[in-house]
């Protein structure tokens, strides 16, 4: 499509359509909302399938500094290393890197200003945003509602 004759409102309301319709592939995971329901306790749910925000500084696993493995509270795949945390000092859980394919992408304009959103890659559950103000050797930040995270320790 030539969008050289576009107007400048006509321009924008095309790219918000094309760049919300960027959802991630997510596997079809076969659990209806119903069942999301009965799984998840309610604040799980709200994050995990309604893209929902936890309060800042009420997961406890802002303090968690074992090793071990952060895994998706909808499906039980891991997403995150103990090796991959860093103390953002935001209030939520955050982290430099993921689990190569366990995360899948889309923009967010829930605020107006797009985001970058992320999914497990698995079930499709809504667990955070990236921003690009994280330590070495990224530069990124996975910013994860701790709510929907499960940490196991190593052994």
């Amino acid at each position: 499509m030539d969008y050289t004759n576009l107007s400048r409102r006509e321009f924008i309301t095309k790219v918000v359509i094309l760049m919300s319709s960027s959802f991630y592939s997510g596997k079809v995971f076969a659990m209806t909302d119903k069942d999301w329901k009965e799984k998840l306790r309610p604040e799980e749910y709200d994050v995990l399938r309604k893209e929902g925000t936890e309060r800042p500084n009420s997961s406890i696993l802002n303090n968690e500094k074992r090793e071990g493995d952060y895994l998706c509270v909808g499906c039980d795949s891991k997403l995150f290393t103990s090796e991959m945390k860093f103390d953002s000092g935001t209030g939520w859980p955050s982290f430099f890197d993921y689990i190569p394919d366990s995360l899948e992408f889309k923009t967010d304009f829930k605020m107006i200003i797009p985001r970058n959103e992320y999914h497990c890659a698995e079930c499709g559950g809504h667990h955070g945003h990236v921003f690009k103000d994280g330590p070495k050797p990224t530069g990124l930040r996975y910013c994860n509602n701790g709510i929907v995270l499960k940490f196991i320790p190593k052994v």
